[in-house]
């Protein structure tokens, strides 16, 4: 374990102490969320919420649950502020780390979130949270915990804790999910535990003063190439439309995911963005709704190396808010993208254009 720099979480709990204010919030995907809990009371983001209403009873505090189902750190870094950081939140849980794939692309975005988090005005206390794919073990915590250890970052691994403990015997992997993945009530509420175990041993030091450290954030791990990158939709660019039409449905809430975009409905409809950046990814609706229209996506006039757009889904959990990468450090220029509906069925769910997410 690293040295971990407890400045900031202990600020947290001794402003709760006094009787301040405070917006405790959570980032991450569909754990986050809340899947499979019961209610949104039995969630882990909320239980955790509870333990600060509960532990400081003379404070006030905000609740702001950005977790979304199916997302990555690459869509986390780039909705960070829509979803999170523009309430200004004192505490933050994090967690990617059964979405985000074990690489280095990953650890780059994750690491671009985290920084952003880091660098936000209100300076959060920042509490990275592994959780696993029960079944294997599998997450993406070596990459992201190496992130945390670059900026001395506190994490919760369910991995080594619970995790551990199923595989010991002390519990059945269908008592904490149903699915190997995401945790039922006892689930929520044991990955709760986890975390408040840890605020519980700060809070029970509180009276100790944190070793003064730099606070200058530390230089990068990675090339990251992610920090500052934006999230374009209808709201915040005004392509080329032939064919494909803007969704004039006015999005009510980050839960109501496919607003904002543009729509193509049939073949040939194209759409023509001009950005400029050297990482640009597309993200659009695969739909579990059989056929779907698929689109290729032509960068800078390259026809040879079009990439195929599949708006159907093999997974049967719901449609899926899909990225995909099309440049990963090129040259930083304007880049023209030109997206394209390609023939198929006229009965075929239509395809639809969430953003393009740039940096």
């Amino acid at each position: 374990m690293y040295r971990w720099d407890l400045t900031r979480l202990k600020s947290c709990m001794r402003q709760a102490e006094a009787g301040g204010e405070l917006t405790i919030g959570f980032l991450g995907g569909s754990i986050t969320q809340g899947s499979l809990a019961s209610d949104s009371y039995n969630t882990y983001a909320y239980r955790v919420y509870t333990w600060w209403r509960e532990s400081f009873p003379g404070a006030v505090f905000h609740y702001v649950n950005g977790g979304i189902g199916g997302t990555t750190s690459h869509y986390g870094v780039s909705r960070a502020v829509t979803d999170l950081l523009m309430y200004q939140p004192d505490f933050v849980a994090v967690d990617f780390s059964v979405n985000d794939q074990p690489n280095e692309f990953f650890q780059e975005t994750y690491e671009g979130l985290i920084r952003k988090l880091l660098s936000w005005n209100s300076k959060p206390a920042v509490l990275l949270l592994n959780n696993v794919f029960y079944d294997t073990g599998e997450n993406a915590q070596e990459y992201h915990n190496a992130v945390g250890e670059r900026y001395q970052v506190p994490y919760v691994s369910i991995r080594d804790t619970v995790y551990r403990r199923m595989k010991a015997g002390e519990f059945k992997r269908s008592e904490l999910t149903p699915d190997g993945l995401h945790p039922n009530d006892k689930g929520h509420e044991l990955v709760a535990g986890e975390i408040i175990r840890f605020l519980e041993s700060v809070k029970e030091e509180l009276e100790k003063e944190e070793e003064q450290v730099n606070r200058i954030l530390s230089p990068p791990l990675t090339d990251n190439g992610y920090e500052n990158a934006k999230r374009l939709t209808i709201r915040e660019v005004s392509p080329e439309l032939c064919g494909f039409r803007a969704d004039t449905e006015e999005k009510r809430g980050y839960l109501d995911t496919f607003k904002n975009g543009w729509i193509g409905k049939k073949e040939g409809d194209r759409i023509i963005f001009e950005v400029d950046a050297s990482s640009i990814a597309v993200q659009y609706r695969k739909s579990v709704h059989k056929p779907a229209l698929q689109a290729k996506l032509v960068l800078d006039g390259d026809e040879e190396h079009a990439v195929l757009l599949d708006g159907g889904f093999e997974e049967d959990w719901g449609d899926c808010q899909y990225l995909q990468p099309v440049l990963h450090h090129g040259e930083r220029k304007r880049h023209r993208v030109e997206i394209q509906v390609l023939p198929g069925d006229a009965r075929a769910v239509w395809f639809y254009l969430m953003a393009l997410i740039v940096a």
